[in-house]
């Protein structure tokens, strides 16, 4: 996944001064902005005054789109480094290519979670032979510091664990819910679960109370916390949560749920690099366009992404800013 964005501004993220200790309902609509050749994407984070929930620093919501006709999914091979990128689908299939040499498809409700570390690049496709729906969301983690040139990695998980009751079907993505813990390796205290809400569902889910969270609407409206949350719409839930009420007043409805303990390190987040200063980000863009330090995706039909130019700015990392 890449932000394609042909002039990124950097976003400044981190930092604890902008993470409500108190639950709260601050609901966040998507920017559209164009991903690949033929698809586009609904931005949730970063968002106006919203740039973290936890380590998560970037989501996106894509589809349902109809590709029977169309291409799909086509993202070049592109950098990344300092973060984990999570595929998340819901219909659809997408091919991923990095330079470990790996080459994946990820199908609907698998995990497909890659570790940038130090540096890596992939690309991803829709397969030449796809179904009619594409449909999901592309997330990115923040690697704290600590962790944040380990090696890259690439694991995928077709069985996640399922937790079910009150109505509520849920897989785990990341971290753990109400017993269940998912395969995928995490950095930091952090969650992530796929809820599929049957029509009529009334249900409570319990939390972590030092975890901040988010809710990100996929398909039908779902009622969180009494807040109608539409699809690709995300709702900031805060801190200080032992449960979540949650509704599917309408029909059936699906929730991503993403929590995290607040990212107290202040990073920042250019293109597709997340670093903790202006020469890291400078330093990785010139090994991208050098062809150093990343590798080689091989087998994607078409050129690597070139990086843009930098801002004509200083990137300075501070904490969260409302």
């Amino acid at each position: 996944m890449s932000n394609l964005d042909l002039k990124p501004q950097p976003s400044i993220c981190g930092g604890r001064d902008g993470v409500s200790a108190q639950p709260v309902r601050e609901l966040l609509t998507g920017k559209q902005v164009p991903l690949g050749e033929s698809t586009v994407v609904r931005r949730l984070l970063p968002n106006l005054g919203r740039r973290m929930v936890g380590a998560w620093c970037f989501v996106d919501h894509y589809g349902p789109d109809d590709i029977e006709s169309e291409p799909g999914m086509r993202v070049a091979p592109h950098p990344h480094i300092g973060l984990q990128t999570v595929s998340w689908l819901h219909d659809g299939f997408v091919e991923h290519r990095d330079s470990l040499g790996t080459v994946q498809t990820v199908r609907p409700r698998e995990l497909g979670l890659m570790t940038a570390g130090r540096a890596i690049a992939h690309a991803e496709q829709s397969p030449a032979s796809h179904g009619k729906w594409l449909h999901g969301a592309q997330l990115w983690v923040a690697l704290p510091d600590a962790h944040r040139f380990t090696d890259p990695a690439f694991e995928h998980h077709a069985e996640l664990p399922r937790v079910q009751g009150q109505g509520v079907d849920a897989t785990l993505i990341l971290g753990s819910l109400d017993g269940a813990t998912s395969p995928g390796h995490v950095f930091s205290p952090l969650m992530g679960a796929d809820l599929t809400l049957a029509a009529g569902a009334n249900a409570r889910l319990p939390l972590h109370p030092d975890f901040e969270y988010a809710a990100l609407a996929m398909t039908g409206a779902a009622v969180v916390d009494d807040v109608c949350v539409e699809p690709g719409s995300l709702l900031y839930l805060g801190c200080g949560r032992r449960e979540l009420p949650l509704r599917a007043d309408d029909g059936p409805a699906s929730v991503l749920l993403l929590g995290g303990e607040p990212f107290e390190e202040k990073l920042v987040m250019w293109w597709n690099f997340v670093a903790r200063t202006h020469e890291d980000i400078e330093a990785a863009r010139e090994a991208w366009m050098h062809g150093t330090a990343f590798g080689t995706v091989h087998g994607y039909d078409g050129a690597p992404i070139p990086a843009p130019e930098l801002p004509p700015l200083r990137l300075k990392p501070r904490g969260r800013e409302r």
